[in-house]
């Protein structure tokens, strides 16, 4: 089977679910990276090291800044130029979007975020998570190409091949774009929540300190804001101190704590790291269905019925601003920090 995978970047900086892509795209057989961008010599050796056969190569200024309607013409463009049977994706924000635009370029349909992939003769059989993650579905594809995105940090990544090469054919860029790109804002943790080991996320509960006594002057949301300022910082120390990041459940981004770049759920990230820390979060079946998959999931709550417990491995009944200051002494001694 020839496979199409989407090597999704940042500035010539790969994500680590692209790799994974890739990975999942020779089990199957060929695979042949796609490689959009500006100044892309450095992504493209680290593409072949990781598995790549060869490498399709839209290299111009035009596409050093990530645009939809240019990323999909440039892909339609050399899908019908270089045809595969399989087009592949991480699941990220670019990633879904271009997986959407080129269903509809292609006349195909994208099967979104699969956790195995596995050849059955000519057809693929494709097995994702339905409904929140409560059912795993099956389907038996034998559609040409087969759009479909992978949820990232399921598969493995492959181990790389230090010096492996191979040919690079340069495509047309696509241009006459209708958008402009006016700047970039930065996760303020430092660490990608969809590459994070770690995760320390906070919901609603994070606000609800009666010990904090907000400044003279504020009105009742502007205190509420207040604290959760401080809650918020409280777990960006534990995750600091883990290496890891910080997220918030939709409650939380709902209320204008944080920014919904910080989301996990059905409408935000999807996220699966080693461990996932949910402080002060109910654990309704949207925010589940984002990081249900995590290896480890420690909930931390007041409430003794909250859902995120029949989620966890470990779950604290507890006011979670005692507990999360102790966890973060304990793991300070424990790392030596």
């Amino acid at each position: 089977m020839n496979t199409l995978v989407y090597i999704d970047h940042f500035k010539g900086e790969a994500l680590q679910a692209s790799w994974e892509a890739v990975g999942v795209g020779k089990t199957l057989g060929k695979v042949t990276g796609l490689v959009f961008g500006s100044g892309l010599e450095n992504l493209i050796k680290n593409a072949f090291e990781f598995g790549v056969d060869e490498i399709l190569s839209a290299d111009d200024t035009g596409l050093a800044d990530y645009r939809a309607e240019l990323y999909a013409s440039t892909l339609k463009a050399a899908f019908f130029e270089h045809r595969g049977d399989l087009l592949l994706f991480p699941t990220t924000s670019r990633g879904r979007e271009l997986a959407a635009m080129a269903a509809i370029d292609l006349d195909s349909g994208p099967l979104v975020d699969a956790i195995a992939l596995e050849a059955n003769g000519d057809s693929l059989i494709v097995t994702r998570p339905i409904y929140g993650g409560k059912i795993l579905a099956k389907a038996t594809c034998s559609l040409r190409p087969l759009i479909v995105t992978l949820r990232g940090r399921v598969f493995p990544k492959p181990a790389p091949e230090p010096g492996k090469t191979g040919p690079v054919t340069k495509i047309a860029a696509a241009t006459g774009a209708l958008t402009t790109v006016e700047g970039y804002s930065t996760n303020e943790g430092g660490v990608s929540l969809t590459d994070a080991n770690v995760i320390v996320s906070g919901g609603r509960g994070v606000s609800e300190n009666p010990a904090l006594q907000p400044p003279a002057g504020m009105d009742a949301k502007q205190a509420e804001a207040w604290r959760a300022g401080q809650g918020f910082a409280m777990l960006k120390e534990l995750a600091d101190v883990l290496g890891g990041a910080v997220s918030a459940s939709r409650a939380a981004v709902d209320a204008g704590y944080v920014p919904y770049a910080m989301q996990v759920g059905q409408t935000g990230k999807l996220v699966a790291p080693n461990i996932y820390f949910a402080c002060g979060i109910s654990g309704a079946i949207q925010h589940q269905a984002g990081m249900r998959s995590s290896k480890l999931i420690v909930a931390i709550n007041k409430d003794p019925e909250a859902p995120i417990f029949k989620l966890a491995r470990y779950g604290v009944v507890g006011d979670l601003f005692q507990i999360v200051p102790a966890l973060t002494a304990a793991f300070k001694k424990r790392l030596a920090k």
